[in-house]
């Protein structure tokens, strides 16, 4: 379906004309259209579909069409990470470029001349909020908030924001917002207490599932069997002798410790670990030996997070060692590399962070490091792929590898599983719209 068969405003379609968006994803042929109805929306649907813009876009156009007050605070997106709502703040300034609405963005870890333009926008009524829910609160809690005018609350990645303990943050607002009103809830998962939630503070939703995606072929998917003692050796070996590009054979003459061809330098790799004191252990590990690796998560203040992605994103360092803060909600286009030093316990995250690699027509790889102790989720994400993964070889001189059969999917497991879960304070701009939208993809 193409965008103008909507009916979505003019603005926001010229806005899309511009932006070279023609055609909707799944979730946005199936969401659009019930929002714009005006229905209260529960969203199941993973970061990469397109969910961003399944609300943005008539959340727009019913603030064009819709009676509201311009002197108010119209519309509340609450995101879990600062990452995230600066993302879907800058998604705002795209698809909002020609309506007349002006947004503020809310969230921590700024100087105090941010902290001022966030209360400006609040106190002057800026038409959408985009905010984390503690940061929200702590102006609420600090200043005198008028909700009285918002007429749709928009919850993204709900399920992330539930695992974060933000649910009573998230009640405490709802609590201060008008009975009367459109609340759009978007969630990769459907736990027992997102349902809840949804009980709680929706009238009647109406429910879109949009099926887990499976990462497109342009990953080329890795499995090595290691035992938990191996994994950090293996890294040294593969980050410290040879580039990413020959990470699939792991073949070439070893160079001396530290050692690397400028031709071979590495690139923009992202390693997942599963919790955050194993992020330091190992991001010191590989430091040690000589390989160019800074450490992203929750312990840092926000600065240094911003300070490493900034770092990251220019090519300042090579490898990222991370939890899953940046697995959903950072676009970084050039990775090449993705290594699972974890087995994700959930295939919906194995999806998540092996797409970090082979973004924007890229081509990429991806690595599991799969022990004896994690096989029975790496199982899982296998049943859910509806394949086996490739295994590559560990290095004769790291030592013996676990038993093949211990850590692949055994053959009566090969089936498909049947149970699977479906900036800134700122004025819009207004601008004629253009016309001829519809001739290029109808000749």
């Amino acid at each position: 379906m193409y965008f103008d068969e909507l009916a979505l405003s003019d603005r926001v379609l010229d806005a899309l004309w511009d932006m070279h968006f023609d055609t909707c994803t799944p979730v946005q042929e199936q969401t659009i259209p019930v929002i714009l109805d005006g229905h209260d929306v529960i969203s199941c649907a993973q970061t990469g579909t397109g969910k961003t813009a399944a609300y943005i876009l008539p959340l727009l156009t019913n603030l064009e069409y819709d009676n509201h007050d311009p002197s108010k605070l119209n519309a509340i997106i609450m995101a879990p990470t600062r990452e995230l709502a600066q993302q879907i703040d800058q998604q705002m300034e795209g698809f909002g470029f020609y309506v007349p609405f002006s947004s503020v963005a809310i969230y921590g870890g700024n100087d105090s001349g941010a902290w001022g333009t966030q209360v400006t926008g609040l106190q002057k009524g800026a038409d959408i909020v985009i905010a984390t829910p503690g940061r929200l609160l702590s102006q609420m809690n600090i200043y005198d908030i008028d909700f009285s005018g918002v007429k749709y609350f928009i919850l993204d990645e709900a399920d992330r924001m539930l695992d974060m303990g933000f649910y009573d943050d998230i009640m405490t607002i709802v609590n201060k917002l008008p009975k009367e009103r459109q609340t759009i809830m978007f969630s990769a998962t459907m736990p027992t207490n997102i349902r809840k939630m949804a009980k709680a503070i929706m009238h009647h939703p109406v429910e879109v599932q949009i099926a887990i995606s499976r990462p497109p072929e342009s990953i080329r998917q890795m499995a090595v069997d290691v035992f938990e003692t191996q994994k950090t050796a293996f890294l040294i070996r593969l980050l410290g002798d040879r580039a990413p590009q020959k990470s699939a054979d792991f073949s070439g003459t070893p160079l001396a410790k530290g050692e690397r061809r400028e031709s071979e330098r590495l690139k923009k790799v992202i390693i997942f670990v599963g919790k955050k004191q194993r992020v330091k252990e190992l991001t010191r590990a590989l430091r040690a030996n000589h390989i160019d690796a800074r450490a992203m998560h929750s312990d840092l203040e926000q600065k240094e997070r911003d300070e490493v992605m900034l770092d990251f994103r220019n090519g300042k360092v090579d490898v990222l060692v991370a939890t899953d803060i940046v697995s959903r909600g950072i676009d970084v286009d050039d990775v090449p590399l993705v290594i699972n030093y974890d087995v994700p316990r959930d295939a919906e995250d194995y999806v998540h962070r092996i797409g970090r690699t082979a973004r924007a027509a890229n081509k990429g790889e991806a690595i599991t490091l799969v022990s004896p102790e994690d096989k029975r989720f790496f199982n899982k994400i296998e049943r859910f792929l509806q394949k086996v993964i490739d295994r590559v070889p560990l290095p004769a001189e790291l030592g013996a590898a676990p038993d093949s059969s211990v850590c692949s999917l055994a053959a009566d497991d090969r089936k498909p599983s049947s149970k699977r879960r479906k900036g800134g304070w700122r004025g819009g701009h207004n601008r004629k719209p253009k016309h001829n939208r519809q001739a290029s993809h109808k000749q």
